[in-house]
């Protein structure tokens, strides 16, 4: 084998390793706090000097600006972030991503197996949970190291490859080339982190110079927003502008260093003795400077990206709207829970609306916002089930006990509503993925069921809003409307399948549909008669 195949191998080999590390790192990190930052993004970037400290802080623990980042687009698109916000906690993110080259531009490579053997005690035998996830996180740092480790001992030989050192040479006298180079090898492999990581190692070897280091490393920066670009793809406007946003603003900040790159850089030569110190002070002072410069007009650059990105956005409020922990032991707290269980039925009823439109017409693009309603109904059920246990604590009548614990009924078959649209929007998916086609006669009994259980599930949102428990008594009896029907298509499906007129293997997809929509039905039956029970009570 020659040693230039070699060469790729191992290097190929050692990021590779490296990816393995960061993977695990990043992932024990999350699971171990993971929440937690969630949690802290929400509460602390209200303001913008907040959301940038915000962001910094948390990318430095998770150690990945790419799950910080998409993160960020799934709360712009959750309506817990505004843009404003977003950008802030963006730029902080850009900093704090800078803590991985920090730590591996130090020369303790030597250290690696300690932290593997380390963290692999504490992953594969600690009963507890926090240790075997801080565990792992040590564990990929070590397989970190072993990886950057790896790439510099693989480009050793590059030393004396003229062509390589020519190129390099030629990337330094051109940063924009060295830019572009660094942006799509980034693209390609979709880690800043690592291209850094790789810019390091060749530094370590003597390959690189401060130069074309700094045009990669910049570059570095452009190509990590491709993951943002595409979580924002199939985002509504909002997300797609501050994914959007956060590519302009990396672009900002590469016009800014091709501008001013000679004292830039005799700036970086005087904070460190070797290459490889100077390129991770160069990252961590081009991501704290073009902050810096930057953030005193982040109003003006809302509204750019606002011009850039037209068009209006549905943004579903992930919170609770009607809830307040205030009102609890008024009178008020029944009412403005019932409030928010309408709003979570409402959104549970258009999650079964597009499930049936995406099965049927093999539309996926649904798909999206199905999974996002699932995501606040399930925060909706947790957060109207803890008020209305709070709520149960105070001194109530019988009459208003019976309420919170028929409410508390109506949200958990809301919640399983929620989760039948997705089973059907899973059937949907599967049935696109295998080009499946539906025959017209089984569309038409999938759409008779589906009217009929929606007329069950409307009527029963609107007896709840008025408190009506007679419409409420005739929902229930159409419960048995639906069985018969179901039964009915579900037999004439057979048939179609003994005489060839439809697959056999849409037809399982298809009675699994019709079962969902069943069940839905069932549940509404449930709710319509817990309605009943809170208006009588009433």
């Amino acid at each position: 084998m020659g040693s230039g195949v070699k060469v790729v191998f191992h290097l190929f080999g050692g990021l590779g390793i490296f990816f393995l590390g960061m993977q695990l790192m990043s992932d024990g990190l999350q699971k171990a706090a993971g929440a937690r930052m969630r949690r802290i993004l929400e509460l602390f970037t209200s303001r913008p000097l907040t959301a940038v400290l915000t962001g910094a802080g948390v990318t430095a623990v998770l150690q990945s600006s790419s799950t910080v980042t998409v993160m960020i687009v799934g709360f712009v698109n959750s309506g817990l972030m505004n843009l404003r916000q977003a950008l802030g906690t963006i730029m902080g993110a850009n900093i704090g991503t800078t803590i991985t080259a920090q730590i591996v531009s130090f020369d303790i490579y030597a250290l690696a197996f300690p932290f593997a053997g380390v963290g692999a005690f504490l992953y594969f035998f600690s009963k507890r949970k926090l240790p075997r996830y801080v565990g792992k996180s040590v564990l990929g740092f070590g397989v970190l190291l072993l990886g950057l480790s790896t790439m510099s001992s693989a480009v050793n030989p590059l030393r004396s490859y003229q062509p390589f050192l020519d190129l390099l040479v030629l990337l330094g006298q051109k940063p924009l080339l060295g830019v572009l180079a660094g942006a799509v090898f980034t693209a390609i492999i979709q880690s800043s982190s690592a291209t850094t990581g790789l810019v390091i190692a060749l530094a370590w070897q003597g390959i690189v110079d401060l130069s074309a280091g700094l045009a990669i490393a910049v570059g570095a920066n452009i190509g990590t927003c491709v993951t943002a670009l595409l979580a924002g793809l199939t985002a509504g406007t909002a997300a797609r502008r501050a994914a959007i946003g956060h590519l302009l603003f990396n672009v900002f900040g590469t016009v800014l260093f091709l501008i001013f790159r000679s004292p830039f850089t005799g700036l970086v030569q005087a904070t460190g003795a070797s290459v490889a110190r100077q390129l991770a002070n160069a990252h961590t002072l081009f991501n704290v400077g073009t902050t810096l410069i930057a953030f005193p007009f982040l109003s003006y650059f809302v509204k750019l990206v606002t011009s850039l990105v037209p068009g209006e956005d549905e943004v579903i409020e992930m919170k609770p709207q009607f809830l307040d922990e205030r009102m609890v032991g008024t009178p008020g707290a029944l009412l403005s829970a019932q409030q928010e269980v309408l709003r979570m039925a409402e959104l549970a009823a258009s999650m079964v609306d597009q499930a049936v439109s995406a099965f049927v017409q093999g539309d996926l693009s649904l798909l999206r916002q199905i999974e996002q309603r699932e995501e606040v109904v399930n925060i909706l059920e947790k957060a109207i089930t803890g008020f209305l246990a709070k709520a149960n604590q105070q001194s109530m009548d019988v009459q208003e006990a019976r309420r919170v614990v028929n409410l508390m009924h109506v949200v958990n078959d809301v919640e399983r509503i929620g989760d039948h649209a997705i089973n059907i929007s899973e059937l949907a998916e599967l049935r696109v993925s295998e080009h499946l086609e539906l025959s017209e006669a089984a569309q038409r009994d999938l759409q008779q069921l589906y009217s009929e259980v929606m007329k069950m599930y409307r009527g029963v949102i609107e007896a709840l809003s008025q408190d009506n428990a007679e419409q409420a008594q005739g929902i229930i009896g159409l419960d048995d409307v639906v069985d018969d029907l179901e039964k009915l298509y579900r037999a004439n499906h057979i048939e179609r399948i003994n005489m060839g007129v439809c697959n056999p293997e849409i037809g399982v997809l298809f009675l699994d549909a019709l079962s969902n929509l069943e069940r839905v039905a069932d549940h509404a039956t449930n709710i319509a008669e817990a309605v009943a029970d809170i208006a009588f009570a009433k």
